[in-house]
């Protein structure tokens, strides 16, 4: 029997600290399990929708699904409008600005914790199985969830036992056991940090680890390190470069200037470069499967970086 890739489940969470790319590799996660043939949506968490921009796409409207590519698709969900829509209904005919204005939403948003995360992963949970109300199509075989960063992913993933613990009956009970068996399931749900190699993001990625142990009973299959630099020079090149600036230090000639700053350059990428690789093995003392990404320089990440993200996720996943 074939060992189960981590882009055969029904959900694959992504998440780590703010500010590492984690949507960048959310959509080039979707692109990767699409070229393998399967039908993916990327879920992103929030009131902004940043991928279809990506694809050259028309922003939709909140919570629409939007067909990016062939095989591919992705859907904004904001929590507090999910929250809004489901009290909506139970209300019958009081509509979402008058609820909004009316206090009720914030008070049941207050006091009852986890109740706008928890519907937020219902509909996550909806899209796993087909699809949902609201929904236009439907029959994905992986949702790719862009979760918060670290914190507020763990509080999502933690939904389901803060909210069941206040609802123990009725249809929304039925729908924390189900979505915890999801995220609890090696087989349907896979987990993926993302992390930029400094000592903050990777102690966070630890962090998350510890997190997803304690909460769900899980680890995390993979650890994509984005933004990473190569190792241009050994130590032994490095110091022949650096005698190339032994000379006498006045008078100096435009040339020589020229050398001394190139060679501070160099030692500058030398040390970053050492550095991050250091945070790579440190990961990877804790077995870790890490993924590196490498730094792709230019002033801004297009389509087509995206996808030669891809193509090195697809080999590793």
């Amino acid at each position: 029997m074939a060992m189960q890739t981590v882009l055969n489940r029904k959900l694959l969470v992504i998440t780590g600290k703010g500010g590492v790319g984690k949507t960048t590799i959310a959509a080039a996660v979707g692109m990767a399990a699409a070229a393998t043939g399967r039908r993916t949506i990327v879920v992103e968490v929030g009131q902004e929708s940043r991928l279809p921009s990506l694809f050259g796409v028309t922003a939709p409207q909140q919570g629409v699904e939007t067909r990016l590519q062939e095989g591919l698709s992705s859907i904004s969900i904001d929590p507090d409008r999910a929250l809004l829509e489901w009290l909506q209904a139970l209300g019958g005919r009081v509509s979402g600005r008058v609820l909004a204005s009316s206090g009720t939403f914030q008070y049941f948003a207050a006091a009852a914790p986890g109740a706008k995360e928890l519907i937020a992963m219902v509909k996550i949970w909806q899209l796993t199985r087909g699809g949902g109300r609201g929904t236009r199509s439907g029959g994905y075989e992986l949702v790719v969830l862009d979760a918060p960063a670290t914190g507020h992913a763990l509080g999502m993933l933690n939904s389901p036992q803060t909210f069941g613990a206040i609802a123990r009956v009725g249809p929304i009970a039925g729908y924390t056991r189900q979505i915890q068996q999801l995220l609890e399931t090696p087989s349907h749900t896979a987990y993926v940090a993302v992390a930029l190699a400094t000592e903050m993001a990777v102690t966070e990625v630890l962090e998350l680890q510890a997190g997803l142990q304690r909460q769900l009973g899980r680890d995390l299959e993979a650890v994509v390190v984005n933004a990473l630099l190569p190792r241009r020079f050994t130590a032994r090149e490095l110091a022949r470069i650096e005698s190339l600036g032994d000379v006498p230090s006045a008078p100096q000639t435009a040339q020589q200037a020229a050398i001394r700053s190139a060679i501070q350059a160099a030692r500058a990428v030398h040390d970053r470069a050492r550095f991050q690789h250091n945070q790579l093995a440190r990961l990877r003392r804790r077995s870790f499967d890490v993924v590196p990404v490498p730094f792709l320089w230019g002033e801004e990440l297009g389509l087509a970086a995206v996808a030669g993200i891809a193509k090195r996720l697809e080999q590793r996943l």
